[in-house]
């Protein structure tokens, strides 16, 4: 059975965190609040959490993971970034967007997109996520939560622990979230491309 943590969407209670961190460490999976919507989460080299989000959410192993940065800093660490794209990730982040990017060699390759080699990487503007990577010290491999035979994320901490205290090892009641998910820009290439437009508002890409 999950545990459930009510944590301030402003000022998150060091000790809460703290206490969350630990059970990531642990190799536990969580669901905790993101600027878009509810994600689920788990630390890098936790395969088995990656194994238990696909089954959570009824995905296939062609799915792709994204990893929740810090910073820009970070970002540099697991993708490779030059001086057109950096300037747009710094004037996006933190955000709710998702940047699709070629990988380096610090990404696991189960988390890589095994055609092109790229990762979604992202930094959310929200105090309970920055605080829990701030005391992780390294990204989380996340997912959006979204239930197999639903069109949208989940929004309400406490309908997650009703439908799955017994698959999570912790819940992150930081109030409601939205319901639309980030917007996504592929910068792969030397144009950025918007392949999906969520909840991140963009001008001067198509």
């Amino acid at each position: 059975m999950s545990q459930f943590f009510q944590i301030h969407p402003v000022n998150p209670q060091v000790r809460l965190i703290r206490h969350a961190v630990e059970i990531i460490r642990q190799d536990g999976l969580i669901a905790y609040p993101t600027d878009s919507s509810y994600a689920l989460g788990c630390h890098v080299g936790d395969k088995h959490g990656m194994e238990r989000i696909r089954r959570i959410r009824g995905l296939d192993d062609r799915h792709n993971f994204t990893l929740v940065c810090r910073d820009l800093s970070e970002i540099s660490t697991y993708a490779k970034v030059d001086n057109s794209a950096y300037r747009l990730l710094k004037s996006l982040t933190p955000g709710p967007f998702t940047f699709i990017l070629r990988a380096t060699n610090e990404v696991p390759r189960r988390l890589q997109n095994p055609k092109r080699k790229t990762i979604g990487i992202r930094v959310p503007n929200h105090p309970i996520t920055l605080a829990l990577l701030d005391e992780l010290g390294e990204p989380l491999m996340s997912s959006t939560l979204i239930l197999p035979g639903k069109d949208m994320p989940e929004t309400d901490a406490n309908v997650i622990r009703d439908r799955l205290e017994h698959e999570l090892d912790l819940v992150i009641d930081g109030d409601n979230c939205g319901i639309d998910p980030t917007t996504v820009i592929d910068m792969t290439d030397s144009v950025p491309v918007v392949v999906r437009q969520g909840c991140g508002v963009i001008e001067g890409i198509d």
